[in-house]
């Protein structure tokens, strides 16, 4: 009896994948439920486990190939006997001189077996030079993969290439066409206006501690740019809308997309429900799925349906930008380095901790008064938290 291999359902509105990698080969044993191929989309790598025990029968798709929901890669003769995968061996060198090459160090803070697998499969990794991302210095598949994927690190470099050509990947190419969609299709505009910190870090600053303690997560500045986008999405509903053909959809909930950079790309997952959600809620689900997104863990359905996205390029130093709409959202909130600058307060010159805003918006359903709106209403929430405790 033959246990069929077949793409699963891919998520909302995602009906093709790429295989990225098989883990087994033709006549290799399998086990029910063990991860024998990974397929990548425009918006996830995930793997697919075996339906069943049994022997690698024959692969149908391969790496590289594109292949719709349903369809078969590979097939398995369950209940069969297979070879076991031979663990990897040290690999002779043959220039200058045949020298054996000795197997790395165990790592101080060892990684989870699925970098240990791809490290075992791939003998030119030296994950040593391979920055680790991971909780405690350890490294994500994430890491590996990004490794493996060309960019240099922990993989010897060719000597004497002056250039080299890498294959995007799938999630890049995507990344690549969505962004270039987006400025084709909306009408994109971008406002800008400028927060001072003072008061939203005196609060973090005096209650981090306490904060962390009874909610296990940290205090950061990000919960408190969602609760107040949410707050002026529900003054300025066009910005929480989307244009479908001839006609703009209000949405009455909001499901905020958090952008993540990642090594494989920016992804935005989505945080459900915030106006429903506490601030240690709000901010417990961001370090969650930031997590699994660099892991490359995050499902389909945590990285579809948002609302409003909010992206911080202030992280990595961003003092000003003009932030891209993720379709079919209408608008995307921009945060930005905080810095202190002089500003006139009250008639006086005074060193304040300032930072840029933007608003990227679809000006064929919001207008300059609305964006402004919005804006002004983020400003107010963000220099005075009470407000937001009010709803106000």
């Amino acid at each position: 009896m033959a246990g069929e291999i077949l793409v699963p359902s891919l998520g909302e509105s995602v009906s093709e994948a790429t295989i990225s990698k098989w883990f087994k080969n033709v006549g290799d044993a399998v086990a029910q439920d063990e991860p024998i191929v990974e397929l990548e989309t425009d918006k996830v790598t995930m793997e697919v486990n075996a339906p069943a025990a049994g022997m690698l029968k024959e692969i149908k798709a391969n790496v590289n190939d594109a292949v719709k929901v349903g369809a078969l890669l590979g097939t398995i003769q369950v209940g069969a006997a297979g070879a076991a995968k031979a663990a990897p061996v040290a690999v002779k060198a043959v220039a200058p001189a045949p020298t054996v090459v000795a197997a790395p160090a165990p790592l101080a803070n060892p990684s989870g077996p699925a970098v240990s697998k791809l490290a075992a499969e791939n003998p030119q990794l030296n994950l040593a030079n391979v920055p680790a991302t991971g909780k405690d210095g350890r490294h994500t598949k994430g890491d590996v993969v990004t490794a493996l994927s060309g960019d240099g690190m922990g993989v010897a470099p060719a000597i004497g290439n002056r250039e080299e050509r890498v294959k995007m990947s799938k999630l890049r190419q995507v990344i690549a066409r969505r962004l270039k969609e987006s400025q084709n299709t909306a009408a994109i505009l971008t406002t800008f206006n400028e927060i001072d910190m003072t008061n939203v870090l005196a609060l973090r600053n005096e209650y981090k501690d306490e904060f962390e303690k009874k909610h296990k997560v940290r205090l950061g500045f990000m919960g408190f740019f969602v609760k107040a986008a949410v707050n002026a999405l529900k003054e300025i509903p066009e910005v929480n809308a989307e244009i479908s053909g001839d006609e703009i959809v209000y949405k009455n909930f909001y499901d905020i997309g958090v952008a993540v950079g990642t090594p494989q790309g920016l992804v935005v997952p989505v945080i459900r429900d915030c106006d429903k959600k506490s601030l240690a809620q709000i901010e417990a689900e961001i370090g969650e799925k930031a997590i699994k997104a660099r892991d490359g863990q995050l499902s389909m359905a945590e990285l579809t349906g948002g609302t409003f996205t909010v992206s911080n390029g202030g992280v990595y130093g961003s003092l000003m930008s003009t932030p891209i709409i993720n379709p079919p959202q209408s608008g995307i909130l921009g945060m930005h380095k905080t810095e202190d600058r002089a500003v006139v307060v009250n008639g006086q010159i005074v060193i304040r901790p300032m930072m840029y805003v933007a608003l990227s918006y679809d000006h064929r359903i919001i207008d300059g008064r609305e964006s402004v709106t919005f804006l002004v209403k983020v400003k107010q929430a963000i220099e005075d938290p009470r407000r937001l405790l009010l709803g106000l």
